[in-house]
């Protein structure tokens, strides 16, 4: 049993190299590939380094089995489904390989001649090079067109982010699949344009350099600059400690040099820097929980400086147009865990943060000044930062709600970008259909965002709140074209009721905890439709229970309640893209909601066990799903937002939003019932 994914069939993938990373990505694969039976090959010519990484992949994976992340039939499937070599025969047969050698072309090139020996001609190839661009890494070989980098971040088996870099020979399916295929991996997959050292890492080694000149120019020691660092850049660890963690200080020196040759002269490689990595030594850092006193006036000084480097060096990233302010916000927040630095410049001033960078050029001319962060001072604007993104595939417009670390939820911002999106299908002869999903392999929608809702105050607010949910939700029904939702993993709440919105919906099977609406868990009840669409779409009896018990149902069961239309293995996209042709086309009809009152509408709703659940809020629910039913689907989405406000006058509310922010979701909350 292979992993099928579009079409491809993925038996075997390789790795090359068992040093500081290889190991990391062989275990990102083998976790998630080895319930297939796929196999992953570790290749390094070294026995030692073979065997350093096989301990280091195991030591990982049996820690997993100790602390419960991993049970022990998937201990030892991990173990069995990846096998150390240094036979690169072993490689024959491989679908992907990922080279993770030594930043070094001439060898990475011999690496990939070698492979390209043994493997298929349509075996996809990729490596994992933190700086060379793909044109160079892959120029003698035959068929370029299925070769591309994909950088990954430390730790790799953990760390979400990578950076997808597609050559100008790199063929655009093979870039898609790549990207489709991370991102159902568990990875958050960002295309960076070929440039040396792509989008992160000039950043991660331009700090470090921005950090050893306040440490020349008498600002502070390594301490005290490391921990400044981390504090103004929101860091967990500053970047002193984390070169120490990675012994990444050949790798920012051999970048920095090639960066200063390449790129600009600003970057280069200090003596403190040569020295360190002619010694193999670590830097001074702050030891874990120690507080270092700096001087008011120099940390002061530390951090305009560091932030000027920071904000010079992504908007000179901008200005070479090899990444959008959107994607570079997403991919230095997950790979660098620091704050974003559009939104950062966003919260304080963009002209502030022009004023930093025009600070940073008169003592460091080489770096220069923007052009497109002078032209966006100029306008008086924030940046634009995307949370919704937008393309068009043929006839199809396809709609992606992208907030990995809130599992894609609901807020404002996500419904005025919807919006607008919407109105860009209305208005466009040439698309004939719509497709939204959620980004990533986890979520379609988690629901809304309970912290945006947690600052309400009074039940008009909340009335208001839930209104302007609906009728952003309600978009799509009026949407004059079909749309699709592609539930790519669980839909709950608001993703319910956004989903129950679309013309249809196809899901991924499998999914053991999939969809429900989980409010009434929350001091809450549904506030965007779903006491009203769930009943009209699949009956009183199930509708009833899953709302007022907020107990979950699995994507079979969402299937046969007729809650979703179809359920696909893989990748969910392809079949709802061609759904809505279908849809667009009339070759396909399925069951649209009744906007009429509901013919035989029930007086009561059958006693549920709603266990330790408010039975004050529990009678809203009831009162919701009963009289809404009596009225047209538009007085019982307005009847429905106004229980939704008469939530906050009930102490339960109060009780189960805290409950939900301080302790989590699955975190009962001790209601009292008033």
């Amino acid at each position: 049993m292979a992993f099928s994914f579009r079409g491809r069939a993925i038996n075997k993938v390789g790795v090359i190299g068992s040093g500081q990373i290889g190991p990391d990505i062989a275990l990102h694969f083998v976790k998630v590939l080895h319930n297939y039976g796929a196999q992953v090959v570790v290749v390094d010519i070294s026995k030692d380094a073979l065997e350093k990484g096989k301990s280091k992949l195991f030591k990982k994976v049996d820690k997993g089995g100790q602390t419960g992340a991993f049970k022990p039939a998937e201990v030892e499937g991990m173990k069995s489904h990846v096998v150390f070599t240094d036979d690169y025969s072993q490689l024959k047969g491989a679908d992907v390989i990922v080279e993770a050698a030594t930043e070094d072309l001439p060898l990475k090139r011999r690496i990939f001649r070698q492979i390209e020996e043994l493997v298929a001609s349509d075996a996809i190839l990729t490596s994992n090079s933190s700086h060379i661009e793909p044109e160079r890494i892959f120029a003698e070989l035959q068929h370029k067109s299925r070769s591309l980098c994909t950088h990954y971040f430390f730790p790799a088996e953990r760390n979400p982010a990578i950076e997808i870099i597609p050559g100008k020979d790199t063929d655009p399916d093979i870039h898609e699949f790549m990207m489709r295929f991370y991102e159902t991996i568990g990875k958050i997959p960002i295309k960076v344009g070929s440039r040396y050292g792509y989008a992160v890492d000039p950043v991660f080694e331009g700090l470090l350099l921005a950090c050893i000149q306040c440490v020349d120019g008498g600002l502070g020691d390594t301490k005290q600059v490391d921990q400044v660092a981390s504090k103004c850049l929101g860091l967990t660890v500053g970047p002193f400690t984390a070169h120490n963690l990675t012994g990444g200080n050949p790798i920012s020196a051999h970048g920095l040099s090639e960066m200063n040759e390449i790129l600009n002269k600003w970057f280069r490689v200090p003596e403190r820097l040569k020295k360190m990595v002619e010694t193999g030594g670590n830097w001074e850092v702050p030891s874990r929980g120690e507080k270092i006193e700096t001087d008011p006036e120099k940390e002061k000084t530390i951090t305009e400086e560091l932030l000027g480097a920071y904000f010079a060096m992504v908007c000179d990233m901008l200005d070479s147009e090899i990444i959008t302010t959107s994607d570079f916000d997403l991919l230095i927040s997950v790979a660098l865990d620091m704050k974003p630095p559009f939104s950062f410049m966003n919260s304080m001033g963009v002209d502030k943060a022009l004023a930093l960078v025009e600070s940073f050029n008169k003592k460091y001319p080489d770096m220069p000044v923007s052009r497109t962060l002078k032209n966006q001072a100029a306008s008086g604007k924030p940046w634009e930062l995307l949370d919704v993104l937008f393309r068009k595939q043929g006839d199809v417009g396809i709609i992606t709600i992208r907030r990995p670390k809130a599992l894609n939820a609901l807020n404002s911002k996500v419904f005025h970008e919807i919006k607008g999106y919407c109105d860009i299908i209305k208005n466009d002869p040439g698309i004939k259909a719509a497709v939204i999903t959620g980004f990533g392999n986890k979520a379609f929608v988690a629901g809304a965002d309970i912290k945006e809702m947690a600052g309400l105050s009074e039940p008009s607010q909340a009335e208001t709140f839930a209104r302007k949910g609906q009728i952003a939700t309600s978009e799509f029904e009026e949407l004059g074209k079909p749309i699709v939702a592609a539930v790519n993993g669980f839909m709950l709440g608001g993703g319910c009721e956004l989903a129950m919105c679309c013309t249809a919906r196809v899901s991924l099977n499998g999914l053991k905890f999939f969809a429900g609406q989980p409010e009434v868990n929350l001091g809450l009840i549904p506030g965007m439709g779903g006491t009203q669409r769930l009943p009209r779409l699949i009956g009183f009896e199930k509708s009833s229970e899953m709302i007022r018990t907020a107990n979950p149902i699995s994507s079979a069961q969402a299937l046969e309640y007729g809650l979703v239309n179809e359920l696909v293995d893989g990748d969910v996209l392809p079949r709802s893209i061609e759904l809505a042709r279908e849809l667009a086309e009339g070759k396909t009809k399925v069951k649209s909601i009744e906007k009429g009152p509901v013919a035989g509408a029930p007086d009561s709703l059958p006693d549920v066990n709603i266990g330790h659940l408010s039975r004050a809020l529990d009678k809203l629910v009831v009162d919701a799903i009963v009289q809404g039913a009596k009225m047209t689907l538009e007085d019982g989405l307005k009847h429905e937002a106004y229980l939704f406000g008469q939530c906050w006058t009930k102490k339960d509310n109060r009780i189960g939003l805290q409950n939900f922010i301080e302790k989590g979701a699955k975190s009962k909350a001790e209601f009292i019932h008033e």
